[in-house]
């Protein structure tokens, strides 16, 4: 088994000094399937335009994305911002897509799943939701934590049934950056092979929340549909960073400000 995150990782596209993976879908599946078989240990992000934004005032944060396994492209920015570097085979890879083909890939190969994160009740109904597609697949625990930090009493818990159940994958709904952070903190310590922040992807796959239609998904506005859910949660989030990411990745194109991209 292998503990090191750094080892074999995929070509990186610097978007403001984030590196992103530069893969599709298909990459990204290929790229989990060889780490499970192999065992090799590590955390996955899936980052838009929201985590690139948040790591440019912390750079803790940063650090976080640049050692992830893989940090896939989750919202088209990334994938034009790639583009427009030469990486041509750059598709979206978006979580809740991620995790369904993960999932498919599961039932065929045996792995199993923990599901750690959303809102009271919605890890369980998430775990419902996926046996109805996927007949047979292994989900060993489901937990929604608090929304505060975890006491030690907690910490011990959670350590204590991970380690009974050893499951291969470790999906993380807790919202960017608050689970990336979790991944970090707990990858070498909890033994699950693959650590996963998917975000959103627990209340859409719970039914919970509705997902953009696919034209807005592909043609970078789903951003403006979640708005349009979520006004209160999000406009400050949109309304704030989407300008500024414009503004920035315009000077890193143009040559005006380096976004330098730590090895």
């Amino acid at each position: 088994m292998t503990d090191e995150p750094e080892k074999g990782r995929t070509e990186r596209v610097n978007v403001l000094g984030v590196g992103i993976s530069a893969l599709n879908l298909d990459l990204a599946v290929a790229r989990v399937a060889e780490a499970l078989e192999h065992k090799t240990r590590g955390y996955v992000c899936v980052t838009g335009v929201h985590g690139v934004s948040e790591a440019q005032a912390d750079p803790a944060f940063r650090d976080i994305l640049n050692r992830a396994l893989l940090n896939t492209p989750d919202g088209m920015p990334m994938v034009w911002m790639g583009r427009l570097q030469g990486f041509r085979q750059m598709g979206r890879v978006y979580g809740p897509d991620l995790m369904l083909r993960v999932c498919e890939l599961s039932c065929a190969r045996g792995y199993t799943h923990f599901l750690y994160g959303g809102a009271p009740g919605v890890a369980e109904e998430l775990r419902a939701r996926l046996e109805r597609p996927f007949p047979g697949i292994k989900i060993l625990g489901a937990c929604s934590p608090p929304f505060r930090a975890l006491t030690a009493e907690e910490e011990n818990a959670l350590a204590q049934s991970v380690a009974e159940l050893k499951p291969d994958l470790f999906w993380v709904g807790l919202s960017t950056p608050k689970q990336e952070k979790f991944m970090a903190s707990h990858w070498q310590t909890l033994p699950a092979t693959l650590f996963f922040g998917v975000g959103a992807a627990f209340d859409f796959h719970a039914g919970r929340v509705r997902q953009a239609p696919l034209w807005m998904q592909r043609s970078g506005l789903e951003w403006l549909f979640r708005l349009a859910c979520e006004p209160r949660r999000l406009w400050k989030r949109y309304f704030k960073n989407n300008p500024l990411f414009l503004w920035r990745a315009l000077c890193q194109l143009t040559l005006l400000r380096k976004y330098p991209l730590e090895p």
